[in-house]
């Protein structure tokens, strides 16, 4: 038996916060969605005119990422790659933005970003997971 480590609302909303600073140092609207460790969104945060679209994408995105245990940018690759088997996961959002959040090696939340290029997206879901990482 292990003790499992779940976030809370506090947790969700510092890796929020992280992903939003990037987010905003570098000018970009964007929504951030935060899912717990049964895939549930936690929080949500839009940021001043991000696309309404971003909405339901950064919660699929992270939806994806929790799901798979993977990052959603490592699904688009195996389907640019070739491997077109993988349009067919249900539930799976292969753009890059989403990316599952660890504790101890366990998938315990995930991320999700949308609004502006997908490897953008990233690098602004990154910043909350080095702050995941931390708690």
């Amino acid at each position: 038996m292990y003790d499992k480590k779940g976030l809370t609302l506090a947790d969700a909303k510092a890796i929020a916060a992280a992903a939003e600073a990037e987010a905003l140092k570098n000018g970009w609207r964007v929504t951030i969605s935060v899912l717990d460790d049964g895939g549930n969104l936690l929080y949500l945060q839009r940021l001043d005119d991000a696309p309404v679209g971003s909405v339901a994408v950064s919660q699929e995105k992270a939806r994806t990422a929790f799901l798979f245990k993977r990052t959603t940018k490592s699904i688009e690759e195996a389907i640019v790659g070739g491997r077109t088997v993988m349009l067919t996961l249900p539930g799976a959002t292969p753009i890059e933005g989403g990316l599952p959040l660890l504790h101890e090696g366990r998938v315990v939340g995930a991320i999700g970003v949308s609004g502006v290029q997908s490897s953008q997206d990233a690098q602004i879901a990154q910043a909350g997971v080095e702050v995941a990482a931390k708690l």
